[in-house]
């Protein structure tokens, strides 16, 4: 209903304008088509002023509509309201909420008890934000790089006997997909139910010979919000940036990786390609599942809430573990929230690793205080990204964290892609989030947190090495830079709402 008011409000102000300066009407229906503008334009502001939007930016968005008549109103539905998204997927979120209440449900566990405090009282925030419960009864291994994850996955994969369930932002037809998309073929021929849930802009290069190859051998295979209809329903910036493998209830997959050579850069004699991937198994695995099955349902209306698709196997526990899958499903800035509160409590390190490093006002604040107050605070991005816009406005940051004792890192050996964030010996998650704007607001999203699992330990191990890759950022270093590169920052940063 919000969407066709949206389409006549449009419809009736194009049309108003148009016959005020382009026709000959008389002027009775110049001063009426006038009248029925502003009344239009009246009405979007009184609703926009109720929208409880920060003063600065509501003033901005009345600005925009008063003075650039159409174009304003066109880039206010695809870009204004971005904040403002609930209506867009509110069944989406309701269903998904309904499921996890009532199927993902972990048994108490004594290891509860051997978590801190304060661990115990983070894990609770995260079961009372996006009602995920706790895992006592999971395992995580941390898979480095393209090697270890993709040959790891294909070796699960071989191993299906009854479903094989992917979820990708990104899945290419190129030498590494086309040889999973066969091994899927493969196991689909056997029997095999495969499912594969792709994002039509992030896989806009899966060619049709590759899913009419799937769908040939019995696999189902869906786009998830179609770019056709996006520009219509106003999805197009609600990207599905999640990473999820399920077999069997047996093994799972989730972090930084897509599909794709330039993932395996390490294996294919292609740039160093710097990742982390994680290996999950045990009761978890419902949730992990939850979140495919939820989008799977949303996009093509298939159920699949039955016991074969919802049983897990036990495996031994290895400390906590915490699924929090993010987006305008979900409750709005939850991922932002959780990570606030990491580095808010943390007493300390916090080191984070990220490729687009573009954080709203309360991380940066956290990461600032806790700098101050003596906590070991590191962060580590690419020396060169794979964008302007994300490599500047990134590096436009820098001042701010520099002056306030946060450390930085450009790493040297490649492309750091990882989205990782560790605080203490105890504390981390692993997944598909960046630390930006659109990942924490718009993208769906999905992250493990680990919560005193012996995984921490591998990945502060692994992040040394990563340090040892990378290059320190001096405050006489950067302040050196040439007008040009502060140039093209501030250039960059204006767009850091939408990066």
């Amino acid at each position: 209903m919000k969407q066709t008011r949206q389409i006549i409000f449009f419809l009736l102000m194009t049309t108003s304008l148009y016959i005020i300066f382009f026709t000959s009407l008389s002027q009775e229906m110049k001063w009426f088509s006038g009248f029925l503008y502003i009344a239009i334009l009246m009405s979007i502001l009184f609703v926009l002023l109720l929208e409880g939007r920060s003063p600065y930016k509501t003033l901005l968005w009345i600005y925009v509509l008063i003075f650039f008549p159409i174009i304003g109103y066109v880039f206010f539905l695809f870009s204004g309201q971005l904040e403002v998204k609930g209506h867009l997927f509110k069944e989406k979120r309701t269903n998904g909420l309904e499921f996890f209440k009532q199927y993902v449900n972990f048994p108490a566990s004594d290891q509860w008890y051997e978590l801190t405090e304060r661990n115990q009282n983070f894990s609770n925030l995260i079961a009372t934000m996006v009602s995920s419960p706790i895992s006592m009864r999971s395992s995580t291994k941390l898979l480095l790089n393209g090697g270890e994850t993709f040959s790891t996955i294909k070796e699960e994969i071989s191993k299906a006997e009854t479903y094989i369930h992917m979820e990708y932002y990104t899945f290419r037809s190129d030498k590494l997909g086309t040889s999973i998309i066969n091994l899927l073929v493969q196991k689909a021929k056997e029997g095999v139910e495969v499912r594969v849930l792709y994002d039509s802009i992030g896989s806009h290069n899966l060619s049709r010979a590759s899913k009419n190859a799937l769908r040939d051998a019995g696999a189902k295979v869906q786009q998830f919000l179609p770019i056709k209809y996006g520009f219509v329903n106003q999805t197009v910036n609600f990207r599905n940036h999640r990473k999820i493998i399920v077999i069997d209830g047996k093994a799972g997959f989730v972090g930084g990786l897509n599909i794709g050579d330039e993932y395996a850069g390490d294996m294919n004699n292609m740039r160093y390609w710097r990742d982390t991937h994680l290996l999950v198994k045990g009761e978890i695995l419902s949730a992990l599942h939850g979140v495919f099955l939820m989008d799977w349902s949303y996009m093509c209306g298939e159920e699949l809430l039955t016991g074969k698709y919802l049983e897990t196997y036990d495996v031994k526990g290895d400390g906590g573990t915490q699924l929090v899958a993010s987006g305008p499903d979900t409750k709005r800035g939850a991922m932002s929230d959780l990570y606030f509160s990491l580095i808010t409590n943390a007493r300390e390190r916090v080191w984070i690793a990220t490729p687009y490093f573009v954080p709203n006002k309360a991380i940066r604040t956290a990461l600032a205080m806790a700098s101050m107050r003596g906590i070991d605070v590191k962060l580590i991005v690419p020396e060169i990204s794979d964008g302007f816009l994300t490599q500047y406005g990134t590096r436009s940051y820098f001042s701010e964290l520099l002056d306030n004792g946060v450390e930085i890192y450009m790493y040297q050996r490649g492309f750091l892609h990882q989205k990782i964030m560790i605080v203490d010996d105890d504390l981390a998650t692993v997944g598909t989030a960046n630390m930006d704007m659109r990942s924490l607001n718009l993208n769906f999203e999905v992250n493990l947190f680990l919560i005193q699992a012996s995984t921490v330990s591998d990945l502060l191990k692994a992040y040394n090495n990563d340090l040892n890759d990378s290059i320190k950022v001096t405050k006489d270093s950067y302040s050196e830079r040439g007008l040009m590169h502060r140039t093209k920052e501030s250039f960059a940063r204006l767009f850091s709402p939408v990066l």
